[in-house]
């Protein structure tokens, strides 16, 4: 059991947090996303938050191109996991939306996840688990607000 400052410095906290990470993905991983990739759970969950978006502004968020883009699409269509509709504001834009069966398939993810997190949180002193559930909360809480400023330099600065 490590000892840790009673005032941790966030670097401390960042390499730990960071190391929990780590073993969420170990522990994710034991949960199948077959018949999707890594990269195409990626779109899903950029779908689900981001409803019409275009080909364009996902492959931004991807850190992709768009012909890259395109056939990960593709691919989700093909599962009925993505649809594509004609933009209202120009014939020629695409925009992307998560199906019913995609957003079945994401929260049966979830679930299988939650059940293999719940496992190891049942390991767990109950107060242990309380202090993880505030500091993740003020966690989710910081990270929100950061990226939502971040989000409204880039439109500033577009």
């Amino acid at each position: 059991m490590t000892s840790f400052s009673p005032r941790p410095e966030p670097s401390e906290v960042a390499r730990v947090t960071s190391e929990a990470a780590q073993l969420l993905e170990v522990l994710w991983g034991r949960a199948p996303t077959a018949p999707v990739s890594a990269s195409q759970l990626r779109v899903l969950f950029i779908l689900e938050h981001h409803e019409g978006i275009n080909l364009r502004t996902l492959a931004d968020a991807l850190g992709s191109t768009p012909p890259s883009t395109s056939r990960l699409c593709d691919r989700l269509q093909a599962v009925g996991y993505v649809e594509r509709a004609v933009s209202s504001t120009s014939r020629r834009e695409l925009r992307l939306y998560l199906s019913r069966r995609g957003s079945s398939f994401l929260a049966e993810l979830r679930e299988r996840r939650e059940h293999a997190l719940e496992s190891v949180l049942a390991q767990m002193p109950a107060a242990k688990r309380t202090a993880l559930l505030q500091g993740l909360e003020a966690f989710c809480a910081a990270a929100a607000a950061q990226l939502q400023e971040d989000d409204g330099t880039d439109a500033r600065t577009a």
